[in-house]
């Protein structure tokens, strides 16, 4: 073949080329590194497409050779695809990826020049990763805070908008805090820097839920490792990466185990134990479920009698004489299981009020203690193990404890929480003798951090009052600014040296570390 002979043809070839791809351009939605797909949400009339990634398709980011796990989500994109198979992409051109996933997200944050000045550093303090800290008893182990507020309250660190409406709290790990929503029309997880407040990611995890009594999700995210667990309010128990919100799994719990959504919604916090998750799916198929974490595979579950649907409350683990047990407050009663393999080991009902049952129970002294409102009380069982399984036998009940869904404490032998229709009490926990109480704040919810207790009323004040059995001392006490309209039901939360108050959109953080 001669050279123009070769050169016709080499143009022919360039001229047809083209004609034998197809491109997509628009911003990536999700990224299945594992599945190898990638989903494009284009303009508004070309909608989203899903391509399957080829083994050897090209991926370049922000002009240099990545790979496809390097993807975010939010990216800018084009995607190059055979003509002959659309659906196969050959070439991902992906821009300013790092970039594009802190900046999708509107926000408004507001650091005050105090709280500069007197921010911690990185690293400072202990960390908050689930509901109720990483022991689950609601105490912090903080120390060197304010032991008394000044007029107006302490300083506030920093304020941030943009997570969404909904009740979740916030859990704290590796310098985030992290916390649920709903944004928009889906639920969503954010991670926020801790020290600045700014939102370094968010996740859609599900629809957005609209439940009765508000609408967002309720339950709290839990940090285990790398990975973050959240529960939504109808039941989706996501699993994701904490550095930039990569997904791992997903199930719905209520679907996969046969069970039904409760009146307010699923409210739980999911429960991290060992290589365990546990969560309370409620029904005939499995009252309480062992997952493992990684896979999101059932490890076994417990079919309790009477097939009670969950509560609104959050697992606790309890060693009694050897046996390791996860307690929960269901609808029905409060139970336990066996960690080992799901045995069911025993339950009282004498604290259950067929209603709403929502704080979770308090273990200590070999003792068991549970409340709930609605006018029912509180509930005393002993614990006694032998041979592998545990009995419980009951002491006494109560009606000065009537804990809402505020959450409780106990301490040196005594309970502290806050009571229908609005008192903060002491009881001793061996006799339910009321040691003191105070109407001052109103009903709330409460946690305990260095020697006091931060309590949060539902209508807004926060007060912060001595941790003293024998009389009610308090120290501070100021009103949250910027408040919305919605009762202020996430609990609050004291870690790295701050102070923790989650209003619906709205996160405050507020500088609690006493000054040298």
């Amino acid at each position: 073949m001669g050279k123009i002979g070769l050169w016709s043809c080499l143009a022919a070839l360039l001229i047809v080329a083209p004609l034998l791809a197809g491109t997509f351009a628009g911003k990536i939605e999700s990224v299945d590194a594992d599945g190898r797909t990638v989903v494009v949400e284009g303009t508004k009339k070309a909608g989203s497409r899903t391509f399957k990634i080829s083994e050897k398709a090209a991926i370049t980011i922000t002009g240099k050779k990545g790979e496809l796990a390097d993807l975010v989500e939010g990216a800018t994109i084009t995607v190059t695809f055979d003509d002959k198979d659309k659906e196969t992409a050959t070439r991902l051109i992906a821009k300013n990826a790092s970039a594009a996933s802190s900046k999708k997200t509107p926000q408004k944050v507001e650091t005050t020049k105090a709280a500069e000045k007197t921010s911690l550093p990185p690293g400072t303090g202990a960390d908050w990763p689930c509901f109720d800290g990483s022991e689950r008893n609601n105490i912090s182990p903080e120390t060197g805070l304010l032991k008394s507020w000044p007029d107006g309250g302490p300083s506030l660190a920093w304020k941030v908008s943009g997570i969404g409406e909904g009740y979740s709290a916030i859990s704290i790990a590796n310098g985030f805090v992290y916390t649920m929503g709903n944004v928009g029309q889906f639920e969503t997880v954010t991670a926020i820097e801790l020290e600045t407040g700014r939102i370094a990611w968010q996740q859609k995890t599900s629809e957005a839920s609209r439940l009765q009594m508000g609408n967002g999700p309720r339950g709290t995210p839990t940090v285990d490792g790398d990975q973050v667990y959240t529960l939504g309010g109808n039941g989706d128990l996501s699993c994701m990466q904490t550095k930039l919100g990569k997904p791992v799994w997903q199930i719905n719990i209520l679907q996969q185990f046969s069970g039904s959504n409760i009146q307010w919604g699923i409210s739980e916090s999911v429960l991290i134990d060992g290589d365990k998750l546990i969560c309370t799916p409620g029904g005939e198929q499995a009252t309480i479920v062992a997952l493992n974490k990684k896979t999101g595979k059932a490890i076994w579950r417990c079919s309790a009698p009477g097939s009670p649907k969950a509560g609104y409350s959050s697992a606790i683990v309890a060693d009694v004489a050897g046996v390791r047990q996860y307690i929960q407050f269901t609808h029905n009663y409060v139970m336990a299981v066996r960690a080992e393999d799901g045995t069911f080991l025993w339950s009282n009902d004498a604290a259950a009020n067929g209603t709403a049952n929502c704080s979770s129970p308090l273990y200590g002294q070999n003792r068991v203690f549970s409340a709930s409102g609605y006018g029912k009380g509180a509930a005393v069982v002993e614990l006694a193990s032998i041979g592998g399984k545990t009995k419980a036998k009951f002491r006494y009940h109560t009606n000065k404890m009537e804990s809402h869904h505020g959450g409780m404490l106990l301490v040196d032998g005594m309970v502290y929480g806050s009571s229908d229709p609005g008192v903060l009490r002491c009881l001793d926990l061996k006799t339910g003798d009321v040691k003191w109480e105070n109407r001052s704040v109103g009903k709330g919810a409460i946690t305990c951090a260095d020697g006091h207790i931060y309590v949060r009323s539902e209508k807004g004040p926060v007060a912060l009052v001595e941790l003293n059995p024998e009389k009610y001392v308090e120290t501070g006490r100021f009103e949250q600014p910027d408040r919305s309209n919605a009762e202020s039901w996430a609990h609050p939360v004291v870690s790295h040296g701050k102070l923790f108050l989650r209003d619906q959109d709205l996160l405050l953080a507020y500088d609690v570390k006493a000054k040298d």
